[in-house]
Order: structure tokens, then sequence, then C-alpha cells
């Protein structure tokens, strides 16, 4: 009866075994779809990547070029800075002798009228004229040389009577 009974009674083992290998085949096939997702992924953050480290060249040469730029600006605004300097430098000096020989003019220009008024003695009219003394007014000219005030004024045009200098010759009219 033994040998009837493991006969008649059916084994399990092998569905068993044949449903874990089914359950294993399922398993690697979804690790398979797993890991190619993963490769496909990994693909893309590579070319990311490498986009990235492109930029990153692309910035590094135009940093580079943006240097020598700054460089060669720097350089050029040093030498208009000395160039500039050297104008101003230039002008100082310039101006220096400038003041020196306006001071020796301004010198010579009050000194020479002292030296010629002590030469030339005080003012005098000559025949039809009058020198202007202190208070006279073109009012007072006429009155006291019998003259009237227009025909004064007739033969002095250029004359500011609101003005009248002490010493200042002013033509007399013919009577």
């Amino acid at each position: 009866m033994d040998t009837i009974s493991r006969e008649s009674s059916p084994s399990y083992l092998p569905i068993a075994g044949l449903i874990a290998g089914l359950v294993g085949v399922l398993l690697g096939g979804i690790a398979l779809a797993n890991a190619s997702k993963a490769n496909k992924a990994a693909g893309a953050a590579t070319e990311q990547v490498a986009a990235q480290v492109a930029r990153i060249d692309g910035v590094e040469a135009s940093s580079s070029d943006a240097k020598a730029t700054a460089e060669r600006a720097s350089s050029n605004i040093a030498s208009l800075q000395r160039s500039t300097q050297d104008a101003f430098t230039a002008v100082a000096g310039e101006m220096g002798k400038i003041n020196g020989e306006l001071a020796k003019l301004q010198e010579a220009a009050t000194k020479a009228p002292k030296a010629s008024a002590k030469s030339s003695g005080p003012v005098t009219a000559g025949p039809d004229e009058y020198v202007v003394a202190g208070g006279d007014t073109g009012a007072k000219i006429a009155r006291a040389k019998g003259i009237s005030l227009a025909d004064l004024q007739a033969v002095n045009p250029g004359v500011d009577w609101a003005k009248l200098k002490v010493g200042q010759k002013i033509k007399l009219p013919k009577k």
C-alpha cells in the first residue's frame, strides 16, 4: 500500500518548482525593464552633464576674453592718465609763464602813468578848452563860460555829463 499510496497521491513539488521558475522569470523581466529605464536615465543624465560641461567651457572662454579685454582697457586707461597728467603739467608751466609775464606788464603799467604824470606836470587847457575841476557839472561850466548847455554838449558828443572826471578836458564852443 505504500507503493500505491505514493503513486496515487499527486506530487506538488514539480508544480511548485514550475511556479517558482515562472516567478523568477517574471521578476527577471521586471528587473531587466527597470535596468533598461535606469540605463536610459543615466544616458540622459550623462547628456545633461556633457551639455553643462560644454556651457561651462563656453563661459570659461568668454571670461578669458573678458579678462584680456579688461587688461587692455586698464592699460589704455593708465596710458591716458599719464598723457593727461603730462598735458596738465605742460599747461600749468605755460600758465606760470603767462602769470609771470602778466605780473611784469601790470607792474610796468602801474609805473608808467606815475612817471609820465610827473614829467608832464599838471593838465592845462588850451584855447577853446576847459579842464574839469572838482564839483563841476555841465550846467556850472556853461554858466561860468557864458554859453548854453546845449552848445557845450553839441561840441562834446562823446562826454558822459553824469560822470565828469577831475582833470578831464572838454571843448568849449566858439562864442
